[in-house]
């Protein structure tokens, strides 16, 4: 299982990348965040990847991701003119629950997801987005965060006359 604490969703990876580069990253974070309000999704489904037969990651799905699906988008774009390469495959929201480091049990594993994968978990709200560093270790990654870029509260004024 993955630690709680590491739970996260990708929008884009960027593998080793030069420190030097985190403000013009966060520049890129912001502009890609700034017409996008805080918003609610709803964690809901399971599955693996690449698919129940070889099972290397379970998933669960988010409903209601379209936001991130824009901010991802926007994030890639923005990223070009710094050297990332773009995406070669198209945005899928989910939350990496587990990763599979072996074949053993696949079929119950298999059984598993197909029970959960209707199942709704609860709601994730999402007010900011986060630039995380990795370090890969034996008993897992450890996360930190390197910047965030917090989706703007929109005030609307309703003007009587």
């Amino acid at each position: 299982m993955v630690d709680l604490r590491n739970i996260h969703i990708t929008l884009k990876f960027l593998g080793d990348t030069d420190e030097a580069l985190v403000p013009d990253i966060e520049k890129v974070m912001r502009a890609a965040v700034s017409e996008i309000s805080p918003f609610r999704m709803q964690l809901k489904g399971t599955g693996a990847f690449p698919n129940l037969n070889r099972i290397s990651v379970v998933w669960a799905g988010l409903e209601g991701a379209e936001p991130l699906a824009t901010v991802a988008k926007r994030i890639d774009e923005g990223l070009k003119p710094l050297g990332f390469e773009p995406e070669k495959r198209a945005f899928s929201p989910h939350v990496t629950v587990a990763r599979i480091r072996d074949g053993r049990n696949v079929r119950e594993l298999a059984e598993v997801i197909r029970e959960w994968e209707h199942s709704n978990f609860g709601e994730v709200p999402v007010d900011r987005i986060i630039l995380k560093k990795s370090v890969l270790r034996p008993e897992g990654p450890v996360y930190s965060d390197v910047a965030f870029a917090e989706l703007p509260l929109y005030n609307l004024r309703v003007h009587h006359p």
